[in-house]
């Protein structure tokens, strides 16, 4: 009897720091805008495990992130995700991001659970740059990662100002429009090839090169 005491007495010793490593943490993550002209929408964070994703890249966009990039409206993916399976908190900013200003949103998790970013650049028709899952750190050492752009697939790259919502750009002479119509998107999320003058949108100006953003999670508590 002894000898069973001391045994379970030793296993729950054991047991204390795995059920420690499951507590949540609390994470500040900062993303700071790498364009040089592009401005980044209202940014969401998400704290999961890994069985829930943004998207997958090569597959269609849901309905709520092609929100997300056609229109920088996170509200649609946010609930969606609140209401996924695995999926512990969700968090948005507001306002835009200027070209090499910075963010932060503080976010809890369970260390070595998934974090995932995304927000719409503007003026674009549908590009986003994402963080499509990456580990929460169990330590407090900063984690640094660089995140590119890309393309829901769900809309037409026309570059026109008719089709690129926002509160103002100096080729459209004042604020843009809504969707581009229907017809000719890829159909899948890929990597983004920037902007190429095709429609209203000076390309010199408002293309980029990947990565357009770096990300920074560090454990605060």
């Amino acid at each position: 009897m002894r000898m069973r005491t001391l045994l379970c007495a030793a296993l729950a010793a054991a047991a204390v720091p795995a059920l420690a490593e499951t507590r949540l943490a609390t994470y500040e993550v900062t993303l700071t805008n790498a364009t040089r002209n592009q401005r980044f929408t209202p940014v969401l964070v998400a704290t999961h495990g890994e069985g829930a994703r943004l998207f997958s890249v090569g597959m269609p966009a849901s309905p709520e992130l092609a929100t997300l990039a056609e229109e920088g409206d996170t509200a649609p993916l946010a609930s969606a995700l609140q209401a996924t399976s695995g999926v512990r908190e969700v968090s948005s900013t507001s306002g835009l991001l200027a070209p090499g200003a910075s963010v932060q949103v503080v976010i809890r998790g369970v260390p070595g659970e998934q974090l995932s970013v995304a927000a719409m650049l503007i003026p674009t028709n549908d590009a986003f740059v994402a963080v499509n899952g990456t580990t929460l750190p169990k330590n407090r050492v900063p984690v640094t990662l660089n995140a590119v752009a890309y393309d829901a697939g769900s809309e037409r790259n026309d570059e026109s100002c008719a089709s690129i919502p926002g509160p103002g750009f100096a080729e459209c002479g004042g604020p843009g429009g809504g969707g581009a119509p229907s017809g000719g998107e890829e159909g899948f999320v890929h990597v983004h090839n920037g902007m190429h003058g095709v429609g209203d949108f000076d390309d010199a100006e408002r293309d980029w090169r990947n990565p357009v953003a770096r990300v920074s999670i560090r454990r605060i508590q």
